[in-house]
């Protein structure tokens, strides 16, 4: 029987230390790990399966380290991401779970990295992201690019140059403080606090936000009155109690699996959408 191995709570150090103590599983291990997970939601397995993988998110993490995040957080995202793939792992297909995850921890770290690089959002395109984690290493010199250095990139990376010289800009940018430095500088920005109204609690504004938020609030209802009463129970239960009941616990009242609760609830999410779009 492996030995049950227990994450500690301590450093980082400590943590990286007890990763990599983890037995990495044969492919028969993982294999069988992973039937047990996906035919009878075995929590146990689905815990071994991400432990024994989690040197592989340290070493992923470890390489996004040039954007000034701490590494704990990368680590926590990539861990996130790991867990989305061992849930959607299926272990028939003949590839090995580290491959499949590979692209998982990647996009959490990647969404982390985006949401928490800068305060404004420097990426929202697809082509914006694929430039934010490729533009410094296509970089020749310091300083700013040249025309052809431009088109280069823009040929490499399979954007418009206008795309390239726009991420350029938004990179080179600092993120200034609402409240502004604390010195005496005279030749130093004035601080938008100095100049910004606030406008939050003005009566138009805030009947404006009550209106809009009961509007909302009657959309949503009407589109799940819309719902079968077990559909409209499973949406209820998993996203607008205070308690929220996991697929299981829903599984277990309904009389059926986990994985059609999941459905149900895809289905009816759809519906909502639908409705609200309307």
């Amino acid at each position: 029987m492996a030995k049950d191995f227990m994450m500690p709570t301590g450093t980082i150090e400590a943590y990286i230390s007890s990763a990599y103590q983890i037995p990495v599983l044969t492919p028969e291990e993982e294999k069988s790990l992973a039937v047990q997970l996906r035919d009878q939601g075995d929590q146990e397995a689905a815990r071994r399966l991400v432990t024994s993988h989690l040197r592989f998110v340290i070493r992923i993490a470890r390489g996004y380290l040039g954007y000034g995040l701490p590494l704990p957080d990368l680590i926590q995202e990539g861990t996130v991401g790991l867990m989305k793939a061992v849930r959607r792992f299926e272990p028939d297909m003949g590839v090995r779970l580290v491959s499949f995850a590979v692209h998982w921890i990647r996009a959490e770290i990647h969404e982390y990295i985006l949401r928490n690089w800068r305060i404004v959002k420097v990426a929202t395109t697809k082509a914006q992201r694929k430039l934010f984690f490729n533009l410094r290493s296509s970089k020749k010199r310091l300083g700013w690019f040249t025309k052809s250095e431009v088109d280069a990139v823009a040929a490499d990376l399979g954007v418009k140059p206008e795309t390239v010289l726009q991420m350029e800009s938004r990179l080179a940018n600092q993120d200034l403080s609402f409240d502004g430095l604390e010195d005496d500088d005279d030749d130093a920005p004035s601080a938008p606090s100095t100049y910004l109204p606030d406008t939050s609690m003005e009566p138009a504004r805030v009947l404006e936000h009550e209106d809009t938020d009961r509007y909302q609030k009657q959309r949503l209802y009407a589109a799940l009155q819309g719902l079968d009463e077990r559909s409209k129970t499973i949406l209820c239960e998993r996203w607008l109690s205070e308690k929220k009941q996991t697929l299981h616990e829903l599984a277990g009242q309904f009389g059926v699996s986990a994985e059609r609760i999941r459905q149900i609830e895809k289905n009816a999410m759809k519906k909502v959408r639908l409705q609200l779009e309307v």
